[in-house]
Formats: C-alpha cells, sequence, structure tokens
C-alpha cells in the first residue's frame, strides 16, 4: 500500500525535501495498527504534501522480511532524505518520530 503525496511550487521557489518511508508492520496486530495511523497522522501533520508512505505487511510479502533482516516489528524506515533511519515501535512518542525523520519539534 502506497500514499503519495506531491507539492507544486511556484518558479523558483525551492521545493522542500520529499521524504520517502516504509513502514514494516505484521498484519493487524494492535501494535501495527497503531503504528499505521500514528505514522499517518504524523505525516499529514508534519508533512503535508511532501511524503510517500510505503506500508509493508510482511505477512502478505514475507520475502520481505528475509531479504530486508528484519528483526523486530513494527519497523519505520526513512529512505530520504539521507541519511536512513530506522525506528521500532508504534510511534506513539510523536516527539521521538520527529526526531527520528530529523524534523524540528
Amino acid at each position: 500500500m502506497r500514499t503519495n503525496h506531491t507539492t507544486h511550487t511556484e518558479v523558483g521557489k525551492q521545493e522542500p525535501e520529499q521524504y520517502v518511508l516504509r513502514l514494516y508492520i505484521t498484519g493487524a496486530s494492535p501494535h501495527s495498527t497503531r503504528a499505521v495511523a500514528n505514522i499517518r497522522a504524523i505525516c499529514n501533520l508534519h508533512l503535508p504534501g511532501r511524503h510517500s508512505l510505503e506500508i509493508i505487511d510482511v505477512y502478505q510479502q514475507g520475502a520481505v522480511a528475509t531479504a530486508e533482516q528484519l528483526v523486530a516489528l513494527p519497523l519505520l524506515i526513512k529512505v530520504s532524505p539521507l541519511p536512513e533511519r530506522k525506528m521500532i515501535g508504534d510511534l506513539s512518542d510523536t516527539n521521538k518520530v520527529l526526531k527520528t525523520l530529523e524534523l524540528q519539534v
């Protein structure tokens, strides 16, 4: 499941950085459900129009867990902008998530 949001800027204005995020979850477990709701709320509030969020259910895409060597879920990975950052858990601590994403708190 992928959610893409893009912005249109006026000529001459610098476009804000696009955030590419991946959230690995385990089905509809309570932690996974909370993580999805929390990251969507954070993105809508702090990254409106400038993020791409891919939610990957390892139960449906088992090879991904092996290929990515995932050991704990839910797992959020900030792919870009660099540096890559990872965070494990249900993402309920908004300040910690913002810090991990390197966004101003």
